[in-house]
């Protein structure tokens, strides 16, 4: 029988395939690339819930990524993000984005359903979030390519087929999960009306949407000393509310250097961004605590709800008596 706590949904969530090796990946990519000769696995190499991926070297030097589903809906969402993917291209071509993406050269059929892609791996490292500094550089350039991001024109990228939703829908959808959250009975009644009260204040939910990233992380970014070179994965972009791409460094980025982010995200976007996208980006890093206790919980994974309710209760120690999410 399932946790009576957690939200609903099937009691067993639908497998992913096995791992496969990164010598048969490997083989998908000459499969995929005629006249790819592989020599070699490298770095990156990772096996996700719902996709795993390695990155090769072929006898010229050159260095590729094979990206293969493990679900049949990542499949699905992975053969979405290449349409996206030639559009945001075509952005950066222009300079209308100041990074590159992923370029697909070839895909192969897998046996079970579904295509692995290979694209040349992307220049850059992992966003050492730690190490952004305030002021010019890498944490400006950062805030200026999350703007750029947001500025794409939704019209150019309307044949990906990705989801659209209006501001009141990203409010609703918001309450929907926050109802479920206070479900579990794990999480504190102060936190949820905190969260609730932000969520009822329609000053802060009339924005204009636009096109989002929807799942950055700083494996996803990558960067030298200087700047961004690349963003990963855009299997969950969607059109909706841009402090989705915010909240992660709302979390996580030292606060002078998030600053320095903030500003540059100001200033290129201008009014365009509103005055209530980081009140928003901070309900949003909040609320990522409960949705990581709603994964724990459909997972029936002990270490990932304990751990959860760790953190919430860190965050109920930490708001109490402090201001509200959105100002008044």
């Amino acid at each position: 029988m399932p946790d009576s706590t957690a939200p609903a949904g099937p009691s067993t969530p639908p497998q992913p395939t096995p791992p496969r090796s990164a010598v048969f990946l490997a083989a998908l990519a000459t499969s995929a690339v005629p006249g790819l000769d592989v020599v070699a696995t490298r770095h990156p190499r990772g096996v996700e819930e719902h996709v795993e991926y390695t990155g090769i070297l072929d006898s010229s030097g050159r260095s590729w990524v094979v990206r293969a589903p493990r679900t049949v809906a990542s499949g699905a969402a992975l053969e979405a993000e290449w349409a996206l993917l030639a559009a945001l291209a075509e952005a950066t071509d222009h300079r209308d984005l100041p990074f590159d993406v992923a370029r697909p050269t070839g895909f192969a059929d897998l046996p079970e359903g579904g295509r692995a892609v290979v694209h040349p791996d992307l220049p850059g490292r992992e966003l050492p979030l730690h190490e952004l500094a305030p002021g010019p550089g890498l944490s400006a350039h950062l805030g200026r390519s999350l703007a750029a991001l947001h500025e794409v024109d939704t019209a150019v990228i309307g044949d990906a087929g990705i989801p659209v939703y209006t501001a009141e829908e990203c409010r609703t959808r918001l309450l929907g999960e926050l109802d479920v959250m206070a479900q579990t009975g794990r999480i504190g009644p102060e936190v949820l009306r905190r969260w609730e009260t932000a969520l009822e204040d329609v000053r802060a939910w009339r924005f204009q949407p636009t096109f989002v990233h929807g799942d950055l992380a700083p494996e996803r970014v990558l960067a030298d000393r200087d700047g961004v070179l690349a963003i990963t994965d855009f299997t969950a972009a969607h059109v909706g509310d841009p402090a989705v791409d915010l909240a992660w460094l709302m979390a996580a980025a030292p606060e002078d250097a998030l600053e320095s982010v903030l500003e540059a995200y100001a200033l290129h976007r201008g009014e365009a961004a509103g005055s209530m996208i980081v009140a928003r980006a901070q309900l949003l890093s909040e609320l990522a605590l409960g949705r990581w206790l709603l994964h724990g919980l459909r997972l029936r994974d002990s270490l990932v709800t304990d751990e959860a309710e760790a953190m919430l209760a860190d965050l109920a120690i930490a708001v109490d008596g402090a201001a509200p999410i959105i100002p008044r």
